[in-house]
């Protein structure tokens, strides 16, 4: 005969025994006891969905995140108090190590907030070449950001194309700087050299190859059912959040807002450029993930403008007391080896004041403010990184989505740690 109550026996603290309970009596008070009690997991910091050296202390209520909150600085390097101990041109190598996807285009920002506060203006040619930096570090650091994203969510051969294609820009790099990653490629008033030979039919078949590679990718996963099925309408940024939390780059335009500073605020020229600035419409991780897609195909229309339109010219300012002279000059000439030696020994000349540049970097805006008291270093610089305020939103992007959706949004903000921590 099945029994339906089993028979066991519980003391109560008075030592009196009872026999014959319904345990489920018992699995309800414990059940019951247990609702409203939360979970803490720790993600990161060393994690493949976190995308650097990030840990994000979650909050659960069963998968269901109630509160998510970021722990940065595990890659602090005191980058900025670094910089106030140096002359303005043995910083240039730092600035390779804030976003280490996109060297060139930080080490171009950096030159050009100094020359700001110089007052220094580069002939035509060296902005020129400057703009072809920009934009290959954006079509590098935007198409990895893609082959890692897909990868985040589950699909790995996108990764694989990616990697092909930035191996690509690599070679460019070394090409024009000695360097494929660290390039210390500006200088305060110019470049270190001129375009090499070659340099520009290379550009020209990296483009004419790059651009089907992105038609594919596309092709590959923006229809793809688990691809949107695990994007669209999550991780949905309101115009207003991300304004409020000062967002900048694709993040801010994948939230609707119509925000780019080679538009609103050019500098090197890009007024003179003819391309579009895509805007999306949700606010959600596939908006943001088309919006680096179409900024990719922007800037090769951008490069191949810059090729067709390439001035000669000088590439530097012509100020032997702020530039180096040419070698043949500094071994020839009195004048030209005492400036020289001036230079590399005190630094140039910068004038007292401060200022504030910021250039439309590929994570966003990345902005330099800069101290001076006279001399060849800053009395303080203050780094403006976009990968920080991309970060500070993580909390309310993340609440009330589950666990699996925490890589599917991290990926989709597309930061980097060194240059969050600086």
């Amino acid at each position: 005969m099945a029994r339906t109550t089993q028979e066991f026996s519980v003391s109560d603290p008075l030592g009196r025994v009872s026999k014959n309970l319904d345990p489920a009596a018992f699995a309800g008070d414990e059940v019951s006891d247990m609702l409203g009690e939360k979970m803490i997991l720790n993600m990161g910091p060393s994690h493949p969905a976190t995308h650097g050296v990030l840990r994000v202390v979650l909050e659960l209520d069963g998968e269901t995140i109630l509160k998510a909150t970021p722990h940065i600085g595990y890659l602090h390097r005191g980058s900025e108090k670094i910089a106030e101990n140096m002359q303005y041109n043995q910083f240039v190598p730092y600035t390779d190590r804030l976003d280490y996807l996109a060297p060139l285009a930080n080490n171009v920002a950096y030159a050009l907030a100094v020359e700001k506060l110089m007052g220094l203006e580069l002939p035509p040619r060296g902005k020129a070449i400057r703009v072809i930096c920009c934009e290959m570090a954006r079509i590098s650091s935007h198409i990895l950001g893609i082959g890692c994203y897909a990868m985040d969510v589950g699909a790995m051969t996108v990764f694989l194309y990616v990697m092909a294609e930035r191996e690509k820009v690599y070679n460019l790099c070394e090409l024009l700087t000695g360097a494929r990653l660290t390039t210390s490629y500006t200088r305060v008033g110019g470049q270190l050299r001129d375009l090499p030979e070659g340099f520009i039919p290379q550009l020209k078949k990296f483009l004419d190859e790059v651009e089907p590679v992105v038609n594919e990718i596309e092709a590959l996963i923006s229809k793809n059912r688990i691809f949107v099925d695990r994007t669209k309408d999550v991780g949905v940024i309101s115009k207003e959040a991300a304004i409020s939390y000062g967002l900048t780059g694709a993040n801010l335009r994948g939230s609707g807002v119509d925000h780019d500073l080679r538009k609103k605020q050019p500098y090197l020229d890009y007024e003179r450029y003819d391309f579009d600035i895509p805007v999306g419409t949700v606010g959600d991780c596939y908006d943001r993930y088309m919006m680096r897609v179409e900024e990719v195909r922007q800037s090769i229309k951008i490069l191949r403008q810059v090729i067709d339109k390439l001035p000669s010219g000088p590439v530097t300012v012509t100020d032997p007391k702020n530039y180096r002279s040419d070698k043949r000059e500094v071994l020839t000439k009195m004048e030209e080896l005492i400036n020289h030696f001036m230079l590399y020994t005190e630094g140039v000349k910068a004038p007292e004041g401060e200022v504030y540049f910021a250039a439309e970097n590929p994570k966003g805006e990345l902005g330099f403010y800069i101290n001076s008291l006279g001399g060849g270093s800053p009395h303080r610089l203050k780094v403006r990184s976009p990968s920080f305020t991309s970060i500070s939103i993580l909390g309310e992007a993340l609440k009330g989505h589950l666990i699996g959706d925490v890589p599917a949004i991290i990926g989709s903000l597309d930061f980097v740690m060194g240059e969050c921590d600086r």
